[in-house]
């Protein structure tokens, strides 16, 4: 029977998503929570992974067992054998030709930034940029990212690729309205190369403190070149909101 599990994480407690020999990753703990129930070792198959400190709140992935159990009954045997970083949210019985990774048709990031004074409380889970910034030019610029672009500059710096092209649907800047100080910005497109989000961000955050205009987006898509970018934006603020299947 193949599974589909929806499931949030700390990112912060972890080596990053990925399964890595002697490191404690979100991939790593669910397996072995999966191999006490199941005869046989279970690999699974997720969404996408994400990098060190970087968390969830809708990672998908999905797995086969050979054992027949009810989807409540696996949520909950799961959860009892998972630490408490990380949390089954939903199980799912789904066909046997679906696919966690190959059917996704968006994903839906967001990140979480402070202007005001530094808070160690949220250090691991919003970015403590502690300065303030011109949220409307940060709007502006993020309307350039918009539309299906060669992200080429975006990507990671030794990224090997053949194609760099990817379709943001939908950005957006929410403030929050009890604290003026921390706002988000959420990206919501067909797929993202690695270190997309996090370069799109070091973008803006220097757009909002006056050292790039909110234009030169055209210019650094244009030119293909990671060097054009600048800042890679710490992972804390960074969050996988949601995973959408066509």
């Amino acid at each position: 029977m193949r599974y589909l599990i929806t499931f949030s994480y700390d990112g912060s407690k972890f080596k990053g998503y990925q399964k890595q020999p002697r490191l404690k990753t979100v991939q790593g703990e669910i397996e072995k929570a999966l191999k006490e129930l199941n005869t046989e070792p279970v690999s699974i198959h997720a969404s996408g992974r994400t990098d060190a400190g970087v968390h969830a709140l809708n990672q998908k992935a999905h797995f086969d067992l050979d054992i027949d159990i009810t989807p409540d009954k696996l949520k909950k045997a799961l959860n009892s054998l998972l630490n408490d970083y990380i949390y089954i949210k939903k199980v799912e019985e789904v066909d046997s030709t679906f696919h966690a990774r190959f059917n996704v048709s968006g994903k839906e990031y967001i990140y979480k930034i402070n202007m005001g004074e530094y808070d160690p409380i949220e250090k691991d889970y919003v970015y403590q940029y502690n300065k303030k910034l011109d949220l409307v030019e940060m709007e502006r610029a993020l309307k350039y990212l918009e539309g299906t672009h060669d992200f080429k500059s975006f990507s990671k710096a030794d990224e090997e690729k053949e194609d760099f092209t990817r379709t943001i649907i939908q950005t957006n800047l929410i403030r929050n309205i009890k604290n003026v100080n921390k706002f988000v910005i959420s990206f919501l497109g067909t797929g993202f190369l690695r270190y997309q989000v996090r370069n799109m961000v070091g973008v803006l955050l220097e757009i909002g403190e006056g050292k790039r205009k909110s234009e030169d987006i055209l210019d650094i898509l244009a030119a293909k070149d990671r060097r054009k970018a600048g800042i890679t934006a710490p992972p804390e603020g960074l969050y996988l909101n949601d995973v959408y299947y066509r």
